[in-house]
C-alpha cells in the first residue's frame, strides 16, 4: 500500500544523508521545517530579500531543497573568499578558469554580487567573484570572515587551503571513506526524523514506534520511563533547534565525514549548474 502524506517520516533512509552534514547545512535541515519559513518563501520567493535577515540569511532560499542542493546565504555564515583581478600579477601568476575547477559549480546572482559555490570531494568552498574578473585573467584571493566571531587567523587558513584544493590544476578528487557514523550524526539524524513526524501530527508513542520498532516501545513504554522521556527531549530538541537554535550550528566544525555533496536534478530560478 502507498504511503500517505503523513507517512513521508517513516523510512530511516530518507534521512541517512544528515549523517554526512556539517554545522551549516544542518542549520539549514531545521529552518526550511519551520512553518513560518516556508510561509515567507511562498509569500516573497519573487523577492527573496524580503523577510530574510529575521531567518539568519541575505537571501530567502527555497524550503523544498535540502541540504544536499541548497545554498542558503547566512548573515552570520562561514568564511568565504572573495576573488579578484590581479593589477600586478608576476610572470607566474595563477589564472581564474571556472571550466577547469574540479568538481560541481554552482553561479548564483544575489542581487549585490556574484557567488561561486564548489563542491568536490566531501569539501565545499564558497567564492564572491569580484565583477571585473573575467575567465583567464590572473586573481587574488582575500578572506572575508562571516560575522559569527570566533578567532579569525585559524578560520582563513582553513579557506585558504579549501581555495589552494580547489584551484590548483593539480587537484585531485581523493577517494573518501566513510566509517561508521559517530553519535552526533545519528543524533542529529533521529531529532530530523523526530521533528518531521511531530510536524506531521505523529504522538511521542508514534515518533518512539517509527524510530525504535514495537517490540521496544511495547516493552518499555511507560508514562515515566526512560524511553519515553528520551523520545520527548529528542522531538523538543528538534522543536528549539527549528525554533532558532539552528543559528548556534552555523560555526560548528564539520564531522568527519563531510559534507555531502551530491548534484542538484533541478537548477532553481537565477542560478546556473555546470
Amino acid at each position: 500500500m502507498a504511503s500517505s502524506p503523513s507517512d513521508h517520516w517513516h523510512p530511516a533512509a530518507v534521512y541517512l544523508y544528515a549523517l554526512h552534514l556539517d554545522g551549516p547545512a544542518l542549520a539549514w535541515e531545521y529552518l526550511r521545517r519551520h512553518p513560518d519559513y516556508r510561509l515567507d518563501w511562498h509569500r516573497h520567493r519573487g523577492q527573496p530579500r524580503v523577510s530574510a535577515q529575521r531567518w539568519g540569511l541575505r537571501l530567502l532560499e527555497d524550503p523544498g531543497r535540502d541540504a544536499r542542493d541548497a545554498l542558503p546565504d547566512w548573515l552570520a555564515g562561514p568564511a568565504i573568499a572573495q576573488i579578484h583581478p590581479d593589477v600586478d600579477p608576476p610572470p607566474n601568476a595563477p589564472q581564474f578558469e571556472l571550466w577547469t575547477l574540479p568538481g560541481h559549480k554552482e553561479l548564483r546572482q544575489d542581487g549585490s554580487r556574484l557567488r561561486l559555490t564548489v563542491r568536490t570531494a566531501g569539501r565545499e568552498v564558497r567564492m564572491a567573484l569580484a565583477p571585473d574578473l573575467w575567465e583567464g585573467m590572473a586573481y587574488t584571493s582575500t578572506a572575508a570572515v562571516g560575522r559569527a566571531g570566533g578567532s579569525i587567523r585559524p578560520r582563513a587558513r582553513v579557506l585558504a587551503d579549501d581555495l589552494a584544493f580547489v584551484v590548483s590544476p593539480e587537484a585531485s578528487i581523493p577517494a573518501l571513506a566513510c566509517g561508521r557514523p559517530g553519535p552526533g550524526p545519528l543524533l542529529e539524524m533521529h531529532t530530523l526524523q523526530a521533528l518531521d513526524g511531530t510536524l506531521a501530527g505523529a504522538s511521542l508513542r508514534e515518533v518512539a514506534l517509527v524510530l525504535h520498532g514495537g517490540d521496544v516501545v511495547a516493552a518499555g513504554w511507560h508514562a515515566d520511563g526512560d524511553l519515553r522521556a528520551q523520545v520527548r527531549r529528542l522531538v523538543r530538541r528538534g522543536q528549539s533547534l527549528m525554533q532558532g537554535g539552528y543559528l548556534r550550528l552555523l560555526q560548528n566544525k564539520p564531522f568527519e565525514q563531510g559534507r555531502s555533496a551530491s548534484t542538484p536534478n533541478v537548477p532553481a530560478q537565477n542560478d546556473l549548474h555546470f
